[in-house]
């Protein structure tokens, strides 16, 4: 799909990726939205923030796509905005907005089906993680990570603020630190198993989004090739004189 935004624009020298696009513009507005009512209403963090106990025993299904708009602080709020903001424009630009929102829900779901599906494992923290409310963007935020490091792979990412990264490293080191602190359970209030299935999702859903676009390459390739073999057999010819009985159009 060709980007609607051009490659290089005025902002390219400055601080970050540029300008909002559309779906990270509505996206941003609807975490704010949702932490300023939470603010004044805390007990719909409660109602719309995910714990699988609530989901399988009562059946609030709403929970895996209300969680990721809630957060538990304005830092919490803030870095993940900036994070979405500074490696999703450049994959909105490049995929469209349609395809960027569609993956940052199957993202950010997957990664609530991860955290409900380690809750009925016989892992030592899967209790603690049946009971537990989860909630903020940070799943699908690891989601656009990873997809950003598979486009840009050797893009710098500064890790800690400090020490530059390719970006295909910085998600090995935040996946694996996730994955690592997933075995300890989800302590200090981060959903480690939550980040870790945003990047498993991701992956899955890139990875089979690109044996879709090789399918239908293949196709296409195919069906041209039978049109020109099919328009060989025949003579066209663009018109002719009306008296000219000898002549035929195909």
């Amino acid at each position: 799909m060709r980007s609607r935004y051009p490659a290089s624009s005025i902002f390219a020298s400055s601080f970050g990726p540029g300008p909002l696009t559309p779906a990270i513009k509505a996206l941003i507005a609807a975490n704010v939205a949702a932490f300023l009512v939470a603010l004044v209403v805390p007990a719909i963090t409660l109602r719309l923030g995910l714990r699988p106990a609530d989901v399988v025993g009562r059946l609030q299904l709403w929970q895996p796509l209300t969680y990721m708009f809630l957060h538990g602080g304005i830092f919490h709020l803030l870095f993940n905005m900036l994070a979405l903001w500074m490696f999703g424009v450049e994959l909105e630009r490049m995929w469209g907005s349609r395809f960027f929102t569609k993956f940052y829900f199957v993202a950010g779901g997957g990664a609530a089906l991860t955290t409900l599906l380690l809750s009925f494992t016989p892992l030592p923290f899967a209790d603690q993680l049946y009971y537990s409310l989860t909630i903020g963007a940070s799943g699908a935020v690891y989601g656009v990570l990873l997809a950003y490091a598979r486009y840009f792979p050797h893009r710098p990412i500064y890790l800690y603020f400090v020490f530059p990264v390719p970006a295909k490293y910085f998600v090995i080191i935040i996946g694996a630190i996730s994955l690592l602190s997933s075995t300890n359970g989800p302590g200090g209030g981060v959903a480690h198993t939550t980040h870790l299935g945003g990047l498993i999702a991701a992956y899955l859903y890139l990875r089979s989004g690109a044996r879709s676009g090789l399918t239908a390459e293949i196709r296409y390739r195919y069906l041209k090739w039978r049109i020109n073999r099919t328009r060989r057999r025949f003579d066209v010819y663009p018109g002719g004189r009306a008296d000219n009985v000898d002549r035929r159009v195909h």
